[in-house]
């Protein structure tokens, strides 16, 4: 691309305003099977699974609208609607069935309601179909399929509904062809499957049974086929689990789960599933062994092994492993219950309590030591074991009538039978010092003070022995703590909170956990905290755009603040104080400049101040023009005088002229127009630029200018119009390398090929091609299909215009399809022609979707002739010529002197009829064949 660089000489102004609200329609390409219409309210767009999709949103409207693509309908796990598309085409490649839905496109630009068309994408697919076979319950037995009545049920998902037939081995089954077969749908499954029932079968009944499920073909979906093979000794599954139920492992360990079937014709298929959904990822299945290295808790579960061969009901073996263990040890003392007093005194009972988590919880064993040695249960020395449907994996040592020899240091221990996980002892002292807890908050910690942003300790003093666990929690509402819990432990009392925020201050409550300590009545704190932070105020950040000599305003606004009652402003413009004060019962602050001279253009500050901080408000006050807004839907914005040199019309129009000064002058690139007049909103703004080389596109560069400055600028590539250009009058007679902009497509077979007859090579291919060009020069170019070696029958060249605009005269669309000439000259001399097809192919449509506009095939002699079809477009368009290679290579197929002209094609002269009429007779059926040709290829219709 080039960047423009020119001086503009001319410039005027529509005094009609162009603001015009957004239209859209939705156009498509991708690989649709079909678009229809839906009862005049809705397109439906069909395609096969797999396929691209692709739809385009074309708008217009002033300013240029904004286009959203959103999604409803569909499947739950679809994510569309979650992130919109925000551009004009949405391309969705290998598009699956939960991607089916209405879509929509939203167009808006302020202006008006918002624009929004939808399509309906239906998502076709066809999935391999099942057979499953079934006895008749009442008849069922181990062995069976001899003098029983069997049930094939054949499945298939699909889209749109599948039809089923069934074969017997080459036979086809339908209803009422056999008195032993009955074909039918079950009421309360209409459709989606299709029952063949074998009555009492015969002998013959054993055979290969064939379902074949079929949409009809319906985006060229294939039909799909499954056999099942019926033999006196089909069977449903059987299978046996080579292991124990329950299987009891330690950590570490590897296990190996043996399945294996006993039975079931085809045979069965083994899979394997666990009780958490999906199987450990370490985990290993082979031929139906599943194995799990180096197991852990984790792993522990239900694992079942499912064997399945579609006869029958699949067959079912469940085991279960548990993975020993030992976890949370803790303990906790009971004072007397017949007393009021908590704390441990001698002549009364105390009961001491020991809990542990263990699996599997039968082979949980306790035993009690005091001071190292065994302790056995005895009157006052009572060992019990809690019920564990109340309180599982709990032991209790009951001390009764406490003596002076009873304190010392009691040991709880904790193990499994059989060993190998390690044990859990838990020590408890009872002593004259055993006391209960107690809790205070230091002198001076509450409440705490702190900045946002801080680190914080939270303490609470825990007396007594044993100390217990504290537990701490927000007091005065039901928030998580800073960690995203409910609860949080400590073992000494502190909780600390690193980068403490404003929604941390409130209540937080410390309590004695029952565990590790006393199981009395818990003890709790509060500790309040304030956390200070500096005021958040609006506007962070504010741009005001003002012409000279005109008043501003300004205003600071209070949100929040911590501490509140103290709070100060200070205005300044730069590092100049302008004004400073403190707030009373107001939560803002304005400052006004009267009248903006030049120097009061800049940075305005307003900075809100407390304890903690301050606040800013920023606004920039210049007098900057606001960008332009280019006009996209210019009626023919591209003509041609030469055959390089192009013109194009710029158009646009200012955003909001009156907010600064008026407009003195544009800069296109890095020169400017003067001469400017004051300018309102809407108006149209119409500048030509001339001179431009073919096929160049260019960047154009907007600035307005006012007293201050120049304003904010705009960028267009005029490629974006060019690559959709509509010339007055188009011409190509492909003499120069650039091949006015045709491009050769990429998914065809081979290329079209520029050549002259002066440097063509003809040693191979006598007797087809032109000598010239159409104009009859040997140096003159032309385009041709070269159709010798390596090339095939049947193969394709395309060769692609660029795209041509079709914009509306007026911005609200096109109400009158415009109506344009396309003509070219054609050479298709030799014996092995194949066929040219010329195409109209509209934006968002695909080739094959098109169809030709123009079709000739075969040999039409050693001369160049002239085709003209009038078309008529509705969006933008490209005109595409596709040469097809024949049986030979003397089949070289040529083109020349292409145009596009506007207006319907002009009808065919009639002095062709009157020479007609002066032939001798047995010529006229000729003349008057080649006169039908010509009026044929006038028209659109096809010619073979």
């Amino acid at each position: 691309r080039r960047v423009l660089y020119g001086e503009i000489m001319a410039l005027s102004v529509m005094e009609c305003l162009f603001d015009a609200p957004p239209s859209v329609r939705i156009v498509y390409s991708g690989h649709a099977c079909n678009v229809e219409e839906e009862r005049n309210t809705e397109r439906v767009y069909t395609i096969r699974e797999g396929e691209t999709l692709e739809l385009t949103c074309l708008v217009t409207g002033h300013p240029r609208p904004q286009i959203r693509w959103t999604k409803t309908a569909g499947s739950v796990s679809d994510r569309f609607q979650d992130s919109s598309v925000f551009n004009e085409t949405l391309h969705i490649a290998k598009i699956q069935r939960n991607q089916g839905g209405r879509y929509y496109c939203k167009a808006e630009n302020g202006l008006g309601s918002p624009a929004i068309k939808s399509i309906r994408v239906d998502v076709y697919y066809l999935d391999d179909p099942v057979v499953t076979v079934h006895q008749s319950i009442g008849e069922a037995k181990e062995q069976f399929y001899y003098e029983r009545t069997v049930f094939l049920r054949c499945v298939a998902n699909s889209n749109p509904p599948v039809r089923y037939s069934w074969h017997r081995g080459r036979d086809v089954l339908s209803q009422g062809s056999d008195k032993g077969v009955e074909i039918y749908e079950p009421f309360f499954t209409q459709g989606e499957t299709k029952i063949l029932k074998l009555k009492n079968l015969r002998p013959k009944d054993y055979a290969n049974y064939s379902c074949i499920a079929s949409v009809r073909s319906v985006c060229g979906i294939p039909d799909r086929r499954v056999i099942f093979r019926l033999t006196n000794k089909t069977a449903s599954p059987s299978i046996k689990l080579l292991v124990e139920d329950p299987i009891v492992v330690n950590p570490g360990q590897t296990v190996s789960l043996v399945c294996i079937a006993t039975g079931g014709v085809p045979t069965p298929n083994l899979t394997w599933s666990s009780s958490s959904e999906k199987l450990p990822e370490k985990s290993v299945v082979k031929d139906g062994t599943l194995t799990l290295p180096a197991i852990s808790s984790e792993d522990a579960g239900v694992y079942s092994c499912i064997a399945s061969n579609n006869v029958g009901n699949p067959a079912k073996k469940s085991t279960t492993i548990v993975v020993r263990a030992l976890k949370k040890g803790r303990f906790w003392i009971t004072p007397d219950p017949y007393h009021n007093d908590d704390n441990i005194q001698i002549g009364r009972e105390v009961k001491i309590s020991c809990q542990v988590e263990a699996t599997p919880p039968e082979e949980l064993l306790f035993s009690w030591l005091k001071n190292g040695r065994a302790l056995r249960s005895s009157e006052r020395m009572v060992i019990t074991q809690t019920d564990p449907d109340i309180s599982p994996g709990t032991t209790n040592l009951d001390i009764i009538d406490l003596k002076f020899t009873d304190f010392g240091t009691y040991t709880c221990v904790a193990s499994l039978r059989g060993g190998g996980i390690p044990e859990i002892s838990i020590d408890v002292n009872i002593s004259s010092t055993t006391v209960p807890p107690n809790l205070t908050v230091p002198r001076g910690k509450s409440p705490l003070v702190v900045r946002e942003g801080e680190t914080v300790e939270l303490e609470c003093l825990v007396s007594g022995k044993p100390k217990p666990i504290i537990l701490w929690s927000r007091a005065d509402k039901e928030v998580p703590m800073p960690d995203g819990s409910m609860q949080m432990e400590s073992y000494d009392g502190v909780l600390r909170i690193v980068n403490v925020s404003r929604e941390m201050t409130g209540s937080y409550r410390c309590q004695t956990s029952q565990y590790n300590g006393f199981n009395v009545k818990p003890r709790e704190a509060v500790v309040e905290l304030i956390v200070q932070y500096p005021p958040a105020v609006e506007p962070v950040w504010s741009e005001v755009r003002q012409g000279l000599n005109r008043p501003v305003a300004m205003s600071c606004r209070v949100l929040r603040a911590h501490p509140s009652r103290v709070l100060r402003y200070e205005w300044r413009l730069g590092s100049r104080l302008l004004h400073a004060g403190h707030f009373d019962t107001r939560d803002e602050t304005e400052y006004t400049v009267r009248s903006l001279t030049r120097e009061g253009y800049g940075e305005y500050t307003c900075d809100i101040i407390n304890e903690a901080g301050a606040g800013r408000c920023t606004f920039l006050v210049t007098g900057k023009a606001y960008h332009p807004e280019f006009y996209y839907d210019t009626y023919s914005p591209l003509w041609q005088n030469r055959p390089r040199v192009y013109g194009f019309k710029l158009q646009w129009t200012q955003m909001n002229p009156d907010a600064v000064d008026r407009i003195m002058a544009y800069r296109l690139g890095i020169r400017q127009v003067n001469n400017m007049r004051i300018l309102h909103k809407g108006e149209l703004i119409t500048y030509n630029l001339t001179e431009l080389i073919r096929p160049e596109a260019y960047e154009v560069r907007l600035t307005p200018i006012t007293r201050f400055g120049e304003g904010d600028f705009t960028i267009r590539m005029t490629g974006e119009t060019l690559s959709l250009c509509f010339l007055g009058e188009f011409h190509c007679s492909f003499e120069e390398e650039p091949m006015c902009m045709f491009t050769q497509d990429k998914n065809d077979n081979f290329d079209w090929t520029r050549h002259s007859a002066a440097t063509r090579d003809t040693k191979y291919t006598p007797n087809t091609g032109p000598s010239g060009d159409r104009a009859g020069s040997k140096q003159g170019f032309y385009m041709y299909i070269e159709t010798s070696r390596p090339r095939k029958d049947g193969e394709k060249a395309r060769l692609l215009s660029p795209t041509f605009n079709v914009a509306p005269k007026n911005p609200y669309g096109i109400t009158n399809p415009p109506a344009y000439c396309f003509g070219f000259y054609y050479h298709m001399y030799g014996k092995h022609i194949g066929t040219l097809n010329a195409f109209m192919k509209q934006k968002g449509q695909a080739t094959a979707d098109a169809g030709p506009v123009w079709s000739l095939s075969g040999n039409q002699g050693d001369r160049w002739r002239q085709a003209k079809i009038s078309i008529h477009p509705t969006s933008s368009f490209q005109v595409i010529f596709e040469g097809i290679r024949g049986p030979g290579i003397e089949g070289d197929i040529a083109i020349d002197d292409v145009t596009l002209e506007e207006g319907e094609c002009p009808d065919p002269p009639s002095n062709l009829l009157l020479f007609s009429l002066q032939l001798p007779l047995k010529f006229k059926s000729f003349v008057q064949w080649i006169l039908t040709l010509n009026v044929f290829s006038q028209g659109k219709k096809k010619m073979q």
